[in-house]
């Protein structure tokens, strides 16, 4: 009952659109615009790298579709297995 697959299988039994979006949009072909909007002058190599530009427009999509805040999107990637498989994160 509390086996991942088992739950994730569940997951899809339902019927989870967000599987459905990832199955019929190809993300990637996004990327060369994402980069090129985001493109920005960095003053030093020095602190963190971006985040993937793919992956922040698709969490833009998941805080849009659920009507979530920053803090709650954060929360629901992590508790979420449907969020955390449309995001490709483990």
């Amino acid at each position: 009952m509390f086996d991942l697959h088992t739950r994730v299988s569940k997951i899809d039994e339902n019927g989870d659109p967000l599987k459905r979006l990832n199955e019929v949009i190809d993300w990637e072909m996004f990327r060369p615009i994402l980069e090129k909007i985001r493109k920005k002058n960095r003053k030093s190599n020095a602190g963190r790298k971006p985040f993937d530009v793919v992956l922040m427009s698709k969490i833009l999509i998941l805080q849009s579709l659920y009507n979530l805040s920053d803090d709650a999107t954060e929360a629901q990637i992590v508790d979420r297995f449907s969020f955390m498989r449309f995001l490709n994160l483990a």
